[in-house]
């Protein structure tokens, strides 16, 4: 069952596995898997970590600083909530989603990355109050590890 993520600002999650261990605080390092998806556009899937690999061809996570303002701000929080191990499914509306094309995490394809804020900051569909679909994201986190 979704449930919203307290001080979220309107994330819900849907825990699928409870990690083990130390919530990450603010200032730590996170490693996480995901997929993101737009919840419009049939689901279109923008971008995912288990398609970036190393040198070795493993997927690559995605890392941050908790708190660093860099990444949309709902991934930010619910990752906050996570422990190490945890996966969670996650509806993120727009307000703490994409405001900027400079917010992490960014699909490293140029042309996904074109595609996906041309669907979230459509004039057009923004003025016909469309945005609170186009900007609704789903992600499907896994918090791999954190760094104090």
């Amino acid at each position: 069952q979704f449930y919203e993520i307290q001080g979220s600002g309107g994330v819900k999650a849907l825990d699928i596995r409870l990690g083990a261990g130390k919530y990450p605080n603010p200032g730590d390092k996170v490693a996480i898997h995901y997929y993101g998806r737009l919840a419009a556009k049939q689901g279109w899937r923008f971008d995912s970590t288990y398609d970036h690999k190393d040198e070795d061809g493993n997927p690559k996570p995605f890392v941050f600083t908790i708190g660093s303002n860099n990444v949309i701000a709902g991934l930010d929080s619910a990752v906050r909530t996570m422990k190490p191990g945890g996966i969670r499914r996650l509806i993120i509306p727009p307000s703490q989603g994409y405001q900027s094309t400079t917010q992490d995490p960014l699909p490293p394809n140029i042309f996904d990355r074109q595609r996906l804020f041309t669907t979230i900051f459509n004039p057009t569909r923004v003025a016909n109050g469309e945005s609170s679909t186009l900007g609704t994201l789903v992600f499907d986190v896994e918090l791999v590890r954190v760094t104090e």
